[in-house]
């Protein structure tokens, strides 16, 4: 490859948010949203895994059949299987929506990730090149970190 050359590369971009009355009600919102939205997925799942018990119990000839106990055990597993994986999806947002409310104002917290594409040619940096942020507040861009 000739010093000429470039080439053009996808890289990984930083959202960097500034912390601010809106933002912390936006972020509040999500999460309260996530958390309803979870206790919901939960009290559908009870109820579905109840109805398929009851369901199992009316087909069978003997509900006290060993082979309808072992079907009824395993529905119930899979269920309290799935309500664990709801109630820890619930305790980490509760502990995010607490971790919002701690935060404080003009803090400067991570948001996210998005990827953009660049130019990448012979004697460049390519760890400065990696190494870009975007810092927003309330949506509007502030600034652009790491750009040469």
């Amino acid at each position: 490859m000739s010093e000429g050359t470039t080439i053009s590369i996808k890289r990984s971009i930083t959202i960097r948010a500034v912390v601010t009355p809106s933002w912390k009600e936006e972020a509040e919102r999500e999460i309260s949203s996530a958390i309803s939205s979870t206790d919901e997925q939960l009290a559908q799942l009870e109820k579905e895994g109840q109805q398929v018990v009851d369901d199992v119990r009316k087909q069978s000839v003997n509900p006290l059949d060993p082979r309808v106990q072992d079907q009824v055990s395993q529905i119930q597993q899979q269920v309290a299987s799935k309500r664990a994986e709801f109630e820890e999806q619930k305790r980490n947002l509760l502990q995010q929506q607490s971790q919002v409310r701690e935060l404080e104002l003009e803090q400067i917290v991570e948001q996210g990730q998005m990827e953009s594409f660049c130019d990448l040619k012979v004697g460049d940096n390519l760890v400065k090149k990696m190494q870009v942020n975007v810092l927003v507040r309330d949506g509007v861009v502030e600034a652009i970190e790491g750009i040469d």
